[in-house]
């Protein structure tokens, strides 16, 4: 171990009253290694059978080491060594040095490896089931020592907080406009229908989007609204066929509190299911082609240099992989 440790001895004044001169004091981890190993077996033979190194260099080292503290730590005889009482106090802070050394050493190859660390993921999505609520779960198995904090806001403040840095990565659905960014494709949920149990379009197991016409349709302000709000016009291109939709500046559990108070009917992905709320069901929509789906994808910054981030990235590959092309 070639770390070396210096410092400066206390200032203490000399018989005659003046101020001694002061000394420094520089020790290595390895003079460390060698007296703890020492007092442990009692002898530095063993110690030196146990490292595979001259016995007269561990008897020099800690000889060394007792000069720069000014400290003896050792008593020898021809049975061995045994610590003093100032040395098995000197000992006792050497362990917990040579603890924090290996805690420090293990931390940082764990930082870069990925294995441990902090990530920032910014959703605006539910977390009550689904694959971003799947993804996190395995990520804290596979990885328990990174910290992770979720982050939920609209699309607008988490593509401020990615530039700046606050948070690592983002799921979302559709596109950041406007932010140099690097993207993953990750995977699509279905779109539902939320109704009130007792709604007519609740007998029906799945409903089209040409059913929805007459319907009143709340749309919270936070994300995916703005991508429910823009299928509704692509599923249903005449006026005439589309409902009347209503912007609320709300959360989406308030949406279902104004759908259980019958005030109309929402959308929502499948993920937002694992939210159970009372006197509110959830019915597939679907088009011709089968049920009506949007897609999420994974958003970061490409200086962002964080092993945590890196590690995040490869478990979403590995779950989510990019379907191959065809020949």
């Amino acid at each position: 171990m070639e770390i070396r440790f210096a410092t400066r001895a206390p200032l203490r004044k000399d018989a005659g009253g003046q101020v001694a001169k002061a000394h420094n004091v520089k020790f290595d981890l390895r003079q460390l290694k060698f007296a703890v190993l020492a007092a442990d077996l009692g002898s530095i033979h063993q110690a030196a059978d146990v490292l595979s190194v001259r016995q007269s260099t561990i008897s020099r080292s800690i000889k060394q080491f007792e000069q720069s503290i000014g400290v003896t730590v050792f008593e020898r005889s021809s049975a061995g060594v045994s610590t003093t009482a100032t040395g098995r106090s000197v000992l006792r802070i050497a362990r917990t040095i040579l603890e924090e050394y290996d805690a420090l050493v293990a931390t940082a190859v764990s930082i870069r490896n990925g294995q441990a660390g902090d990530l920032a993921v910014g959703f605006c999505t539910s977390l009550s089931a689904g694959n971003l609520r799947a993804s996190l779960l395995d990520f804290k198995q596979r990885l328990p020592q990174i910290r992770l904090a979720t982050v939920e806001r609209s699309r607008t403040r988490l593509a401020r907080a990615l530039r700046s840095g606050v948070v690592d990565v983002l799921i979302v659905t559709g596109s950041i406009p406007s932010l140099d960014s690097n993207t993953l494709s990750l995977w699509s949920e279905r779109v539902l229908v939320v109704l009130p149990e007792d709604h007519p379009l609740a007998t029906q197991d799945a409903i089209y989007w040409t059913d929805l016409r007459g319907e009143t349709i709340l749309i919270s302000h936070y994300d995916p609204g703005r991508e429910l709000e823009d299928l509704v016009v692509s599923k249903l291109v005449a006026q005439e066929d589309r409902p009347r939709i209503e912007r609320h500046d709300v959360s989406r559990s308030i949406i279902k509190s104004l759908i259980s108070m019958k005030i109309g009917i929402s959308l929502v992905l499948e993920s937002d299911i694992g939210a159970n709320f009372s006197g509110v069901v959830y019915r597939e929509l679907r088009d011709g082609k089968g049920p009506s789906r949007l897609c999420y994808s994974a958003y970061w910054r490409a200086e962002n240099e964080n092993p945590a981030l890196e590690a995040f990235l490869k478990l979403l590959a590995e779950r989510y992989p990019a379907p191959r092309a065809r020949g």
